[in-house]
C-alpha cells in the first residue's frame, strides 16, 4: 500500500514516531480517555502503518469483544466473574457490614479517593461561621457557665456543682440539638462543636456532660427517625433536661465490634393482649448512665412467635427505656483515669416495656443497626474534634505564654531552639485541627453524613490532641505535673486516653474503617462490583469492571506523570500559596488510588486483614483531607499573609506524612512477580523525589515566634478557647505575666545594652534597676514596669503545695476498706 501518511511516517526517524506513540498514549491515559478513542488511535496507528488486511481483521474482533458490551459479557465477563466467585478474589460482606457500609453519604473524600480530584469542588465546599443568635449564645450562656465551673473544684468533689447542673437544664445545654418547635435550641454542628470546644478549654468533665446529650442518644435519634408520638413526648423533656439521656452501646464482649452485642430482648403478647419486649443487657462505659433518666438502648431483638410478623430474629434495635423500669440496676460507677464524669456500667434483667418502646415503633424494629451507623457522624465528627480542638487551642495559649514567661540561663525559655520545636508543632497543629473542624461542621450542616470523614475527623484530632497536649507537657515541665487549682495541663493530660478508647479505639478506626471502609465506600466502582458479584448481575459487574480497568489506567499514568513533574502538570483552581500543595494533593491522590487498586487488585479480600497496610493507606487518606480542608480555611480566610507560617508549616507537615506512608507501602506491598520492582526502584525513586521533606527549622522558628507574640493573631489562633479575666485564676494569672513581659521586653533590652556598654554592673535584677534608677538610665515608670512584670512572672511560675492534712481530705482511710465498706470495689454483678 501506497498511503501518504504511511508515507509521511516512513520519512520519519524511527525515535520521533515512537516518541509521538507514547506522547499519544500518555495524553489518552492521563486524561481517562474512553475505549473508543483508545480503538480510534489504534485504529489510525495501523492505517497509518498499512497495517495488512489479516492485522485489521484480528483488531476489528478484538475491538468488537471489548467495545461491544453485549459481546464483552458474554465472552468475557461472565468468566471473570466465575473465576472471581471461585477463588473468593472480592472480600466477603456480612449484612451488618453492608450495612454500615450503605449508611451516610460520601463527600469529598470521593474525590481525593478517585486520582483525578476536583478541587474546584473541595475548595468550595463551605467553610461556614455562626449565626448571630449562635455567637450571643457562646459569648452569653457559655461564657458565663465557663466561669462558673472550676475544673480543680469538679475534680475534687468528683461531680459539678449543682448550680452548674441547674444552669445547664436552664439554659438547655442539652437541647442544642433538639429542633426549637420541641423547645430546643435547634443550633447548627458548627455551633454544637463550638461549644463543646469551648467548655472543654474550662473543664473536661463539663464539656462530656453537655457533650453526650448532643451527640449520639435519644435526641439525635429521636430526631432522624422517632415517631411522631415519640418525639411530642420525649424531645421537649430532653430539651429542659426534665430527662437526663444516656446511650447504652458498649458491652464486655462488643467494642469496636458493636455488631456483637449480646443484649437481647424479645416480642411477647401480655396479658393485656397488647405486645411488649422483655429485654436482659449487661452495658459499660456508658456515660451519664449512673444519673439518666432515659436509657437509650441497643439490643438483638427476637420475635419467636412472629408477632410482628418480620420473621423471627429481626436483629439490632434501638428503644428507649425509663430508668426507673423495674429490673434496671443503675447507680455505680466506673472511674475513667479518675476523670470525673459519670460513666458507669448499666444492667438490665427482664426489663418490660412496651413494644412502642422502640425508636420509631414496631416499624423499627431491626432498624437500629442502621440507625446507629447513620448517627455516628455527630460523636466522630463533631464532639471528639471539638474537644481536641478545644485542648489543643488551650495547649497553644498555655504553652506559648509559659515558654515566653518562664526564664533559665537568663532567657525566656521560648528562645532556645529546643522549645521552638514543640511550639512549633502545637502552633501548626492547632491550625490545621481548628480548618479540619469547621470545614468538616459545614458538610454536616449540608445534611451530608459522610461516615468515612468523621471516622477520619475522630481518629486523627484525638492523635493530635495526644501529641499537642504531650509537648505542652514538656514545654511547662514541673508547672505541668504539680496537681493544684495553678495547673492548667495535668487533667488534660489524665482525660487524653479517654478520647482515643471513645466511639470506637483509634487502632481499629484507623486499620479497619478509614480505609477499610473507604476503599469499598469511596472508591468509584469497587462496591458496585462487589454487589454485582453478590447479586449474579453480569450487566452490572460488566459496567463497573471495566470501567475500573480504565480508572487504573488513568491513575497509573496520572501517577507517574505527576511524579516525573512533582505535581505541576496538574492544574489548580486558586492562585497564591495555595496552588503548590493543590497540585501536590493532586500528585498524592494519584498515586494512593493507583497503588489501593493494586493492594486491591493483589490481595483481594485478604487486604482488610493486612492492617499494617491499610493502616498507611488510612494515613495518606486522612492527611489528604486534613491538607484539603487547611487549603479551605487560608482561602477562605482570606490568604492572610501573617498566617503564612502556620498555613505553610501545617500543609508541610501534612504532605511528609502523607510521605512517610507512600515509603512504608513502597517497603512492605507484595506485588507477585514486582515485589523487587515496588521495593527496588520505586521505593528509591520515591525516596529522591519526595512529596515533602517536612518543615524546616526555620519556619518552625517563625510559627513559634508569633505564638510568642501578643495581639490579635495569638488571639484569632485560640479563637474560642475560655480565658478568664481574672488574674487570680491560674490562666488568668499566666495572660497577665505574658502581657507584662512583652510589655517590658524593650526596658529589658535598654539594661542589657548598658550592661554591655559597661553603664550597669552585672548584678541581680532588682540591684540592676536600682542602680539604672541612679544613673537615670531608666525612668520610674520603666522600673516600676519592670518590678510588676517581674513580680507577675514570679507568681505565674509558682506550683501549688498543700499541708499534710490538706493532701489527706480526699483520701479514703484505710480501715474503710474492707469488705462491705466505702471504699469496697464493687460492681452491678457483685450484688446480685
Amino acid at each position: 500500500m501506497n498511503l501518504p501518511f504511511y508515507d509521511f511516517l516512513a520519512g520519519m526517524p524511527v525515535a520521533w514516531v515512537v516518541a509521538g506513540i507514547v506522547v499519544v498514549a500518555l495524553v489518552l491515559g492521563y486524561t481517562g480517555a474512553p475505549l473508543w478513542l483508545w480503538t480510534l488511535a489504534a485504529a489510525a496507528l495501523l492505517y497509518g502503518f498499512g497495517a495488512p488486511l489479516w492485522l485489521w481483521v484480528v483488531f476489528g474482533l478484538v475491538a468488537v469483544v471489548f467495545n461491544v458490551a453485549a459481546v464483552r459479557r458474554v465472552l468475557l465477563t461472565r468468566p471473570i466473574m466465575q473465576l472471581m466467585k471461585a477463588l473468593n478474589f472480592l472480600p466477603s460482606i456480612s449484612e451488618t457490614e453492608q450495612t454500615a457500609i450503605e449508611a451516610g453519604t460520601v463527600w469529598v473524600e470521593g474525590e481525593l479517593f478517585s486520582g483525578k480530584p476536583d478541587f474546584k469542588r473541595i475548595l468550595n465546599e463551605p467553610y461556614p461561621g455562626l449565626t448571630e443568635e449562635e455567637q450571643a449564645f457562646l459569648d452569653g450562656p457559655v461564657e458565663e457557665l465557663c466561669r462558673m465551673c472550676d475544673d480543680w473544684t469538679v475534680w475534687q468533689h468528683r461531680d459539678l456543682p449543682p448550680e452548674v447542673w441547674r444552669f445547664i437544664k436552664e439554659h438547655r445545654f442539652f437541647g442544642m440539638i433538639v429542633p426549637k418547635e420541641y423547645g430546643g435550641l435547634g443550633f447548627s454542628a458548627l455551633l454544637n462543636s463550638a461549644v463543646v470546644q469551648k467548655l472543654a478549654t474550662r473543664s473536661g468533665p463539663l464539656s462530656v456532660t453537655v457533650m453526650v446529650p448532643n451527640s449520639l442518644g435519644p435526641a439525635e435519634l429521636l430526631i432522624h427517625y422517632g415517631t411522631q408520638a415519640q418525639r411530642d413526648y420525649y424531645l421537649p423533656r430532653l430539651a429542659t433536661g426534665e430527662e437526663i439521656p444516656c446511650f447504652a452501646l458498649t458491652e464486655p464482649e462488643a467494642g469496636s465490634d458493636a455488631g456483637a452485642i449480646s443484649s437481647h430482648g424479645e416480642v411477647f403478647r401480655g396479658e393485656d393482649g397488647r405486645l411488649y419486649l422483655r429485654l436482659n443487657w449487661k452495658k459499660r462505659y456508658i456515660t451519664l448512665g449512673a444519673v439518666a433518666t432515659l436509657i437509650g438502648l441497643a439490643f438483638k431483638l427476637r420475635d419467636p412467635d412472629n408477632l410482628l410478623g418480620k420473621g423471627t430474629d429481626l436483629g439490632i434495635t434501638c428503644a428507649l427505656i425509663p430508668a426507673d423500669t423495674p429490673g434496671v440496676v443503675q447507680g455505680y460507677r466506673h472511674d475513667p483515669m479518675g476523670v470525673p464524669f459519670y460513666n458507669s456500667p448499666l444492667e438490665g434483667h427482664d426489663v418490660v416495656v412496651p413494644i412502642d418502646a422502640i425508636i420509631g415503633g414496631a416499624e423499627g424494629a431491626g432498624q437500629g443497626w442502621r440507625m446507629l451507623m447513620e448517627s455516628l457522624a455527630a460523636g466522630r465528627g463533631i464532639s471528639l474534634p471539638a474537644t481536641s480542638a478545644g485542648g489543643a487551642k488551650h495547649v497553644f495559649r498555655v504553652a506559648s505564654a509559659h515558654a515566653a514567661v518562664r526564664r533559665q540561663f537568663g532567657l525566656p525559655i521560648g528562645k532556645f531552639e529546643g522549645i521552638e520545636e514543640p511550639l512549633a508543632r502545637i502552633g501548626g497543629w492547632n491550625y490545621l485541627i481548628e480548618a479540619a473542624r469547621t470545614y468538616t461542621c459545614g458538610a454536616l450542616d449540608r445534611g451530608s453524613k459522610p461516615a468515612v470523614v468523621t471516622a477520619i475527623m475522630k481518629y486523627n484530632t484525638t492523635e493530635l490532641a495526644r501529641k499537642i497536649i504531650n509537648d505542652g507537657m514538656d514545654i511547662l515541665a514541673g508547672n505541668a505535673i504539680s496537681r493544684g487549682p495553678r495547673n492548667l495541663l495535668a487533667h488534660g493530660y489524665i482525660n487524653q486516653p479517654v478520647a482515643i478508647t471513645v466511639e470506637g479505639a483509634n487502632i481499629l478506626t484507623r486499620t479497619l474503617m478509614i480505609f477499610g471502609q473507604g476503599a469499598i465506600r469511596c472508591h468509584p466502582y469497587a462496591y458496585a462490583e462487589i454487589k454485582a458479584l453478590l447479586d449474579d448481575d453480569a450487566k452490572a459487574f460488566d459496567r463497573a469492571f471495566w470501567r475500573h480497568i480504565g480508572h487504573v489506567g488513568r491513575n497509573k499514568v496520572r501517577a507517574f506523570l505527576l511524579s516525573l513533574t512533582r505535581g505541576y502538570l496538574a492544574g489548580s483552581p486558586v492562585g497564591g500559596p495555595s496552588a503548590r500543595y493543590v497540585r501536590k494533593l493532586a500528585w498524592a491522590s494519584a498515586s494512593f488510588a493507583f497503588l489501593a487498586d493494586v493492594a486491591m487488585g493483589t490481595l483481594g479480600g485478604d487486604l482488610k486483614r493486612k492492617e499494617k497496610l491499610t493502616g498507611r493507606f488510612a494515613d495518606i487518606f486522612s492527611w489528604m483531607y486534613l491538607a484539603a480542608a487547611t487549603i479551605r480555611r487560608f482561602e477562605a480566610e482570606g490568604r492572610p499573609k501573617e498566617d503564612l507560617p502556620y498555613f505553610h508549616w501545617a500543609m508541610q507537615y501534612a504532605l511528609k506524612q502523607i510521605q512517610d506512608a507512600f515509603d512504608g507501602l513502597y517497603a512492605n506491598l507484595r506485588v507477585p512477580g514486582l515485589t523487587w520492582f515496588v521495593r527496588g526502584p520505586m521505593a528509591l525513586w520515591s525516596r529522591l523525589n519526595p512529596i515533602s521533606r517536612g518543615p524546616s527549622d526555620r519556619l518552625g522558628h517563625e510559627v513559634a515566634r508569633l505564638m510568642q507574640t501578643p495581639g490579635p493573631q495569638r488571639e484569632r489562633m485560640a479563637q474560642g478557647a475560655y480565658v478568664p479575666d481574672d488574674p487570680d485564676e491560674a490562666l488568668g494569672r499566666l495572660e497577665r505575666a505574658f502581657r507584662l513581659a512583652a510589655q517590658a521586653q524593650d526596658v529589658e533590652r535598654k539594661l542589657r545594652d548598658a550592661v554591655k556598654a559597661r553603664q550597669l554592673p552585672k548584678a541581680a535584677p532588682a540591684e540592676l534597676v536600682k542602680r539604672a534608677l541612679e544613673k537615670g538610665l531608666l525612668t520610674p515608670d520603666e522600673a516600676a514596669l519592670l518590678e510588676q512584670a517581674e513580680a507577675a512572672r514570679n507568681d505565674a511560675i509558682q506550683v501549688d503545695a498543700f499541708t499534710l492534712d490538706e493532701y489527706l481530705q480526699t483520701a479514703i482511710p484505710f480501715e474503710a476498706v474492707k469488705e462491705g465498706g466505702d471504699g469496697a470495689v464493687r460492681s452491678p454483678a457483685s450484688t446480685r
